[in-house]
């Protein structure tokens, strides 16, 4: 285990089509490798995730409900607090430490990478993947290829 300390909670906000699931809007896409489980630990560390999405109305309460299936219930969506009321006044920017969106510069690096970012001493989860088959984003590469690919 690294000697690196442990960080703070953070408010992190998290987009959806592109970052928990992959882009297949206005459908729901199939989850990216490790978003859920990643989400529930980053919840579990004590950091509270809004979710940040351009959805609204009903396709906003699938994608809500579709987190909520797979275990994952927000802090808030789409505003700063659970009470908060938009008027013309409120602000569109969020407050928060961190966001997390396909469309940063350099573009999504994985659930994966963003667990270690945020958590480099460890902890209990451990990225597993024990079903690639659910997981079509995932690709496997072989001994040979790894060696003989072209650099």
């Amino acid at each position: 285990m690294s000697n690196q300390k442990a960080s703070s909670p953070k408010i992190i906000v998290v987009d959806f089509d592109g970052t928990i699931v992959e882009h297949a809007y206005p459908k729901i896409g199939k989850e990216m490798l490790f978003a859920f489980a990643t989400l529930k630990a980053l919840q579990a560390k004590g950091h509270k995730l809004i979710l940040w999405t351009i959805r609204t109305g009903h396709l906003l309460d699938e994608a809500v409900e579709f987190c909520k299936q797979n275990g994952v219930e927000f802090y808030t969506v789409n505003k700063n607090f659970p009470d908060e009321e938009w008027t013309p006044d409120t602000p569109r920017k969020l407050n928060a430490d961190i966001f997390i969106d396909d469309r940063n510069i350099g573009g999504f690096p994985g659930w994966s990478q963003i667990w270690q970012m945020l958590h480099p001493e460890g902890g209990n989860f451990q990225h597993i993947l024990t079903n690639p088959e659910a997981h079509h984003n995932y690709k496997k590469t072989s001994f040979f290829k790894k060696i003989f690919r072209k650099k």
